[in-house]
């Protein structure tokens, strides 16, 4: 990782200061001395760079992401392509208009086995698991006792006799360690569950033109294959892989479960047609939130309940009544009784609105933060989502957000900011 520099020269001295990694401004000597500390420094910095790096978990993909002009960054641990030789915008729009494929292997997949796997995923998540059908899937949340969202995620009922659950790889570990936890109350209770953690590849192909790249490599008919649902086949000659209709850019897409072995061999059959890229983290995130959808850690987090969130449609009916998931006595009266902020949508023109940014009233009082926002690419505006107070969350809702110090007019928006694209048959 290239670590940035500053240098502020004092004139006439051949002394100048550089800001280390850590951030502290160090001073460098002028002369031959100069260059060589500034030499050793520089290695230094190389070598810490690279210890980093060395930590960082990899992908079965990794090799295959250099070797295409993947530039690595570190993303929840893992050592993650942001882009490759297109741009951010190209990539981007790409996506909308043809076909991406995203590597998403650092995701935590892992399988709820046995006669109570429903009662064992409900005791977690706000979902109703029971109702769905074989091989349906859907988003849910992972709620605390407190009402805040530990995670999201997604869970499909599948017919091979086990659920199949995907959550996020920043909350791998604390996802891990929740399951693990109930597994064990749920065992020493007597009954019948056992959790899988698996070690499969991931990707995910999305765009318009998804539906006709992957049948060319399907025997089953994709027309079939609805929005969250999901199914095993062979794919392009790769056996035993799960195909699930689903994605996080608001577009057609699936998330494809392969064997390790087997991922570069299957990445590279898709990228033989010519309406398929690569696409890294920078275009998903932007992609993402052109869609409305959450970001875990920006979006919710513990100290969001899901009605806050705007999130109440992934709570089913039946859990709703029965209010036997974690959670439940805060989330439920507040379905009712309203809350005192909620999620919305933002449009501004002018500088970038990014996470953390004030969002005042009319009359410049601070009504909320944002916690996503970015240049939409498609819209040629800016986007962002983030918490108000309820009096400003109505949609046209005139408000500003404090950008570089200055207000700028904003107005509160639906989401999704530009229209979804998924297949419901």
């Amino acid at each position: 990782m290239m670590w940035a520099r500053l240098m502020v020269g004092v004139r006439g001295s051949g002394v100048g200061l550089r800001a280390s990694r850590d951030g502290l401004l160090r001073a460098t000597g002028g002369g031959c001395a100069g260059k060589r500390q500034q030499q050793q420094q520089q290695q230094q910095q190389q070598r810490q760079a690279s210890s980093a790096e060395a930590a960082w978990q990899k992908t079965p993909l990794f090799d295959f992401h250099r070797e295409q002009g993947g530039k690595m960054v570190e993303f929840a641990g893992w050592s993650m392509p942001v882009q490759y030789k297109d741009s951010h915008i190209a990539s981007h729009m790409h996506t909308r208009e043809h076909c991406s494929i995203f590597d998403v292997s650092h995701m935590l997949q892992s399988k709820v086995h046995g006669k109570d796997r429903v009662k064992f995923m409900e005791s977690l998540v706000v979902a109703d698991i029971a109702e769905l059908k074989d091989n349906q899937g859907t988003l849910s949340l992972f709620t605390n006792e407190k009402g805040g969202i530990i995670d999201d995620l997604i869970v499909t009922k599948t017919d091979q006799g086990y659920l199949y659950v995907v959550s996020n790889a920043g909350c791998a570990d604390k996802d891990s360690a929740h399951m693990k936890a109930r597994l064990a109350e749920f065992k020493a209770a007597g009954f019948d569950v056992d959790l899988e953690f698996l070690d499969e590849a991931l990707i995910a192909v999305q765009g318009p033109t998804m539906s006709r790249v992957l049948q060319e490599g399907l025997k089953e008919d994709l027309s079939k294959l609805t929005f969250m649902s999901s199914t095993l086949a062979s794919v392009f000659g790769v056996p035993n892989c799960r195909i699930t209709r689903c994605g996080y850019t608001g577009e057609d897409g699936v998330e494809i479960s392969v064997p390790r072995s087997k991922v570069v061999e299957l990445t590279q059959k898709l990228l033989k047609n010519s309406e398929v890229k690569l696409c890294g983290l920078g275009a998903r995130d932007s992609l993402r939130l052109e869609a409305g959808l959450c970001l875990y850690g920006n979006d919710i987090d513990e100290t969001t309940t899901p009605v806050e969130a705007t999130l109440v449609w992934t709570i089913g009916k039946r859990r709703r009544q029965t209010k036997d998931f974690p959670g439940a006595d805060v989330i439920v009266p507040q379905i009712k009784a309203k809350t005192s902020r909620k999620r919305v949508g933002l449009v501004s023109t002018g500088p970038p609105v990014r996470q953390h940014t004030p969002i005042l009233g009319p009359d410049g009082q601070v009504i909320g933060e944002v916690t996503s926002g970015c240049p939409s690419p498609c819209l040629k505006k800016n986007v962002a989502m983030g918490y108000v107070d309820a009096a400003f969350a109505k949609n046209g809702t005139a408000i500003q957000v404090e950008v570089r110090k200055k207000a700028v007019p904003a107005t509160v928006s639906k989401m999704p900011f530009v229209p979804t694209n998924y297949y419901t048959g």
